[in-house]
Order: C-alpha cells, then structure tokens, then sequence
C-alpha cells in the first residue's frame, strides 16, 4: 500500500494509526475539513487546540460515532473508516469521553467487569451447562478488575455505586474501564478536565505507564498544557478542522502559530 499524502512516517516505521484527508461536516461548518496526521505506535500523542478545533469530532470518526464525508483512516495497514464502534472496539481500539459515561447504578468494580466482550455468564444456558468455566472466567475478571482500580486508587471505591464517586473520580473511572478493553490504541478525551492537582499526577503516571510497560499506544485531547507537555511526544495541534503543527513538545512551545494562538505568554 501507498503512504498516504500529507501523512509523513517518523525514523522509517509505518504509523499504527494514520488519517487522510478526513472530513465532517455539519451543515455548513466543516468540523474536520481535510484533516491528516499519524500516531506512532508506543508513543503517547497529543491532540491540542482551541475550542471549535474539531478534536472531539476527530476521535468520534476514528471510533465510529460519527461517518465521514471524505477521506480515510487505516489501522495496523486495514482501512476502518466507517466502521461502527463496536466493530472499532473488537480492533482493539478504546476510548473515553469528555463527559464520563458510567453506569451510575453499578459499583465502581461491576462498571469494569461488564466491559469484556463475549462472556460466557452471558449466555442463558451457559451457567447452567458450565457453571465453573463462567465462575472461572468471572473470578479473571474480577481480580484484573481489581488490579487496574489499585493502579488509580480507586481500590477503596470497588463497591460503591458510581454515581457517588467526584467528578475527578469519575474521570479515573472513566479510564481504567477502557483499559479493560485492552486496547492497543487508546483515545483519551480529555481525561484531566475536572481532576484535581493530586489525581492529576496519578493519571500523569498511570498514562506513562501504560505506553512504557504496557505497550499501548495514546493519542489523548487535552487543554491542560502542563500536561500534555510533561507526557505528550509529539504534540499535534489542530485549528479549524485540519492540522496546524506537529513536533515534540519543546518545538510546539515555541511556535510562533501555537504560542499565539493556543498556549499564550506563559510559554513564551
């Protein structure tokens, strides 16, 4: 296959995610209007620009919630543009969203436990026929469950309903349950909006964590500079639906176009 146009590879290496031309528009507002870039596999990417950017609406065509007008996405070399979520979710791709979505009336354990496709508790005879292969499954559940809350802190919480949970809390939530997808691409929407300065840092961590020992590759939207800067190479900035600059986060901070539009003079 062809490199796509307008989509440069890093160091040789094909990206693990690349965007061509893709475009949505809504009416007569183009939310993404020609929009190309590519996410290196392993890397922690950032996505920023201003509000209206057309950032949110990029991650709803690469998942699926939204069909483009044009252009194409491939993944791992496979052309998934168009796709439905959950035919984009069995590739391994994850997301969160700006506002978290848990089911406020389970507990912080059982939100994550529902995530795993294809469970044989599932399935109507499947207890009845097989009642320790589903305890079995179940009990793996469980206990990975488990393991990712203590990675955020939220070990304490696994029986509460989530609906009682901070909003900070709720955001870390929102996280952990993709993790229980096991993405190899992960798609964070903002995921520091609304969490305090302490959690903040565990989310900090937890993220580099995930791409240096977990092996998952991130492309995350964020407004919180410090932290994209701290965690993000490369950054890529969006304005008007297409890309404006793309680089490590040293060359995007001194950006003329990006200081004046997006970071301000606290970067300068």
């Amino acid at each position: 296959m062809s490199p796509i146009d307008g989509v440069k590879e890093r160091g040789g290496r094909a990206p693990l995610l690349r965007v061509d031309a893709l475009t949505k528009a809504f009416g007569g507002l183009r939310a993404v209007d020609g929009c190309s870039l590519a996410v290196e596999a392993g890397t922690v990417t950032g996505l920023i620009g201003p509000n209206g950017a057309g950032k949110t609406t990029l991650f709803n065509l690469l998942t699926g919630f939204l069909e483009p007008d044009g252009g194409r996405v491939l993944f791992r070399h496979e052309e998934i543009t168009g796709l439905r979520p959950h035919q984009v979710f069995r590739r391994r791709i994850v997301r969160t969203f700006q506002i978290p979505r848990e089911f406020k009336d389970l507990t912080v354990l059982e939100n994550l436990m529902v995530v795993p496709e294809r469970q044989l508790g599932e399935r109507l005879w499947t207890p009845w026929v097989f009642p320790r292969r589903v305890a079995r499954q179940e009990a793996l559940i469980r206990q990975k469950a488990l393991d990712v809350l203590g990675l955020v802190g939220l070990a304490g919480l696994r029986d509460a309903p989530a609906w009682t949970l901070s909003g900070g809390q709720k955001k870390l939530l929102e996280l952990v349950r993709a993790m229980m997808g096991d993405p190899e691409l992960l798609l964070l929407d903002e995921p520091g909006a609304g969490v305090n300065p302490t959690q903040l840092k565990e989310l900090a961590r937890y993220v580099q964590r995930l791409a240096a020992e977990k092996g998952v590759t991130i492309f995350l939207i964020e407004h919180d500079m410090d932290l994209v800067m701290s965690i993000c190479n490369p950054v890529i900035v969006m304005s008007e639906g297409r890309t404006l600059a793309e680089g490590p986060p040293e060359a995007i901070r001194r950006d003329p176009r990006v200081l004046q539009a997006y970071l301000g003079a606290k970067y300068a």
